[in-house]
């Protein structure tokens, strides 16, 4: 096993996008196909694919997708097929929030339809390949930043050591290879990593179901624990550096990530353990003077309120069997159940699958649930870019 055969996490085929369904992960492999800009913006706010660059990428993509499937019903020199455009980059840009990729890709290909509607110098159909090319230039550039940064990462750390992480800043989180865990692999490849330690992540668990399915497909020595344990890991000793990802880094150095890194950062500077923040240039937002102007997203409450189930499962009998295929024949069949809980399932292939909400909080409880906090730059001891590995005082000159 190594990095190297994880799959890709999101690409373009037969005029449609496709992409790993994260939200089945680790235990399905499900590939989500979005004929439609719409069913991308869908896949961005449900986190069927999520992670900054990731998103920024599915951004771009579903500019390109609006073009090769909706651009060619307008003139494209009429102010119409301008307007619509200028809707479609207007959703895709704010499906989520907080990270600056998704607005800043989707920018990158609506000045492309500007410039062109402007000039009139191309057909719709040509102007569609453009944005798909542009597009992949985007896929592209993401993953030999990632790659990059990984290298001057690893470069940081002279021997075996032991590393934590927080979220998923993973192959899948990118178009390719990952940020900190783009670090981690590069070390990994130089004989650096003694063991990493995967924080679980509530209240989606991209830690304890992302992260941990991407350590072990690559071969990495790796153990999950939970949020509330890291403090005591890093009591006992048993972490070097912390290493995580970003959605925003702005001027001053304030950074943007999941839930919880703040947290992190504070304990890792009470235990004298280096703090980094692994992220492209693309993160880096110097239009915010500082963390206090980022946007934070608060996510369903749901997510905090229950557990989401996924799986697959075989009919035991032909009875059975039947039963199952007379639920399911016109679609997915939706079971009623008690306390709030809900179960959908559907055929899939010889068998059927199942997904799953089951409450598991009180009834008429309320709940809070933003899903980044902003660690401030004093906190951070340097941040890890394919320009290279810089401190706060270095972001405005170098990024």
């Amino acid at each position: 096993m190594s990095v190297e055969q994880l799959p890709r996490t999101l690409w373009w085929e037969d005029g449609a996008v496709h992409m790993i369904d994260q939200t089945r992960l680790p235990l399905q492999g499900d590939i989500l196909v979005c004929n439609t800009y719409e069913g991308v913006i869908v896949a961005i706010k449900t986190l069927a694919v999520r992670g900054a660059p990731a998103i920024g990428a599915a951004g771009a993509l579903g500019v390109a997708l609006w073009s090769h499937t909706q651009g060619a019903e307008f003139d494209q020199t009429n102010d119409d097929y301008l307007a619509a455009a200028q809707i479609a980059c207007d959703e895709l840009a704010t499906a989520r929030p907080t990270a600056v990729n998704l607005p800043r890709e989707v920018n990158r290909l609506r000045a492309l339809i500007q410039q062109h509607v402007a000039a009139g110098d191309l057909t719709p159909s040509e102007l569609s390949e453009l944005l798909i090319a542009e597009a992949h230039s985007v896929m592209q550039q993401d993953e030999a930043a990632n790659r990059k940064l990984g290298a001057y990462g690893a470069e940081l750390f002279d021997g075996p050591t032991k590393f934590l992480t927080h979220c998923n800043a993973g192959s899948i989180a990118t178009t390719y290879y990952g940020t900190a865990l783009g670090v981690i692999y590069a070390a990994q490849q130089q004989g650096k990593v003694e063991h990493v330690w995967v924080g679980e992540t509530r209240p989606v668990n991209q830690g304890g179901r992302l992260t941990a399915w991407e350590l072990l497909f690559a071969g990495v020595p790796a153990q999950l624990i939970c949020d509330n344990m890291a403090a005591f890991v890093m009591g006992e000793g048993l972490v070097d550096a912390v290493v995580v990802g970003a959605d925003r880094i702005c001027a001053n150095g304030d950074t943007a990530n999941k839930i919880g890194t703040y947290g992190l950062a504070i304990l890792a500077k009470e235990h004298k353990i280096p703090f980094y923040i692994a992220a492209p240039s693309t993160t880096f937002d110097l239009s915010l003077a500082d963390g206090r102007t980022i946007e934070i997203e608060v996510r369903d409450s749901r997510e905090i309120e229950g557990v989401t189930v996924s799986g697959t499962f075989d009919a035991t009998t032909p009875a059975v069997s039947a039963a199952f295929d007379k639920m399911t024949a016109e679609g997915p069949a939706e079971l009623p159940m008690t306390k709030g809980h809900h179960m959908q399932i559907v055929r899939k292939g010889g068998g059927y699958a199942f997904d799953a909400w089951f409450k598991t909080t009180p009834t008429h409880v309320t709940c809070f649930n933003p899903a980044f906090d902003v660690t401030p730059a004093k906190y951070i001891t340097a941040y890890i870019t394919e320009r290279g590995v810089i401190t706060a005082e270095q972001i405005p000159e170098l990024m």
